[in-house]
C-alpha cells in the first residue's frame, strides 16, 4: 500500500511516499481503508520535533523516539470504510463509514490503518464527505473536552475563545453556542467573518486589541494556540472564572495542581478526549446542524509535504484535509 513515511525529524522534506506493507487486523481490530485525514498542528510539531509542551522535552522524545521517530507514519485524523474485521469485533463490519482519532498509533496517512474496536472511533455522520469527517474529530474532541469536561460550561456564560478560526478554535466557537453561552472570538481581522459566521457573537482582532486590557471579564478563557498565560489573563476572569490552556505545559499542570486548595480563578489543562461517546455526541451535533467541519485546503497524498509547508506557515483557517482515495 501507500504511506507517507518519515524516518527523521525535520522540515516538510522528511515526508516521503513510499509502498509499505498492508496490515492486517488482530481479533479485535478493523481494518480500514482510509479515505482522507488531516494535518493537525500535532502532526507538524512532531515531525519536526519543535514543540512540546514546555517542560516535557525530553519525555516526549522518549516516548516518540529520542533520535528518530518510532512510529514512521504520522496522521492521528482518518474517515473511510472498513474492509475487513477481526473475529472478535462486534459492533462494526464490512463497508462501515467510519471516522475517528488515533492519537497514540497515527498511522492515517496511508492507504490502510488497523484501529482497535474499543478505540475513538464510530460511523461517520450522514451528510459530510470523507474529507469533512477525517478533520472534524481532533479539534472537536479537543474542544469538547475543554469546555464541557473541564470547564463544565454552562448557559448564559461568558466565553472567549482565542484562535477562534483554528482547528480547535472554529470547533470550540460552536461548541460553546450549543451550549447557549455568549462567545467572544480572538483572531485576525481576515478571519473575522469566518468566525462570526461560525456563531461568535463578536470577535477581537488581536493586531488591533489586547482583550486582556479592555476591561472585559469572563467566565472562560480557553486560549487554543498557546499565546497566553494564566497571569496574563487573569484580570479578564470573573472571580470563579477558568482559564482553559490548550496547550498548557509543566507551569500549567502546576498551577492546576494548586487549583484544589485554593477558591476563585482556577486553572485547567491536559490531554483530549479520545473516547467514544464524546465522538459520538460531535456527531450528533453535526448530524443536528450544530456544528461543521471548516476546511481551508484539500491536497491530494502525493502533496502531503506542500500541505505541511502550509500548516508550518501557522496561516489555515481551520483545516487542511488530505484526499487519499479519488472521487468521494
Amino acid at each position: 500500500m501507500k504511506a507517507i513515511i518519515y524516518e527523521t525529524y525535520g522540515p516538510p522534506e522528511v515526508l516521503q511516499l513510499r509502498q509499505v506493507e498492508k496490515p492486517s487486523p488482530k481479533s479485535n481490530e478493523i481494518l480500514i481503508k482510509v479515505h482522507a485525514s488531516s494535518v493537525t498542528t500535532g502532526d507538524v510539531n512532531l515531525r519536526g520535533f519543535t514543540f512540546v509542551p514546555a517542560g516535557f522535552g525530553l519525555l516526549t522524545r522518549l516516548i516518540f523516539g529520542l533520535r528518530k521517530p518510532k512510529k514512521q507514519i504520522l496522521g492521528v485524523e482518518f474517515s473511510g470504510e472498513v474492509e475487513t474485521v477481526g473475529k472478535d469485533v462486534k459492533q462494526f463490519k464490512p463497508g462501515d463509514r467510519v471516522f475517528g482519532l488515533d492519537g497514540v498509533n497515527f498511522g492515517a496517512y496511508a492507504e490502510y490503518k488497523c484501529v482497535a474496536e474499543s478505540a475513538g472511533i464510530t460511523t461517520m455522520p450522514a451528510g459530510l464527505t470523507f474529507e469533512e469527517a477525517a478533520s472534524i474529530s481532533n479539534g472537536a474532541l479537543t474542544a469538547l473536552t475543554f469546555l464541557r469536561n473541564m470547564g463544565r460550561i454552562q448557559k448564559g456564560q461568558k466565553v472567549l475563545i482565542n484562535g477562534a478560526s483554528g482547528s480547535v478554535g472554529s470547533a470550540a466557537v460552536q461548541i460553546a453556542k450549543y451550549f447557549e453561552t455568549d462567545v467572544t472570538g480572538v483572531c485576525s481581522a481576515s478571519n473575522a467573518d469566518r468566525v462570526l459566521s461560525l456563531g461568535a457573537d463578536r470577535v477581537i482582532d488581536y493586531t488591533r486589541e489586547d482583550f486582556t486590557k479592555n476591561g472585559e471579564t469572563y467566565d472562560i478563557i480557553f486560549d487554543t494556540v498557546g499565546k497566553t498565560t494564566f497571569s496574563s489573563v487573569k484580570d479578564s476572569l470573573k472571580p470563579a472564572g477558568l482559564y482553559l490552556a490548550g496547550s498548557g505545559g509543566l507551569r500549567e499542570m502546576f498551577q492546576m495542581s494548586l487549583n484544589s486548595l485554593s477558591g476563585g480563578k482556577k486553572v485547567f489543562t491536559g490531554p483530549s478526549s479520545e473516547r467514544r461517546e464524546d465522538l459520538v455526541f460531535i456527531k450528533d451535533l453535526v448530524e443536528k446542524g450544530k456544528i461543521k467541519p471548516v476546511i481551508d485546503k484539500i491536497y491530494p497524498l502525493e502533496q502531503i509535504v506542500e500541505a505541511h509547508r502550509y500548516v508550518d506557515t501557522g496561516r489555515k483557517k481551520g483545516n487542511v484535509a488530505i484526499r487519499i482515495v479519488d472521487g468521494h
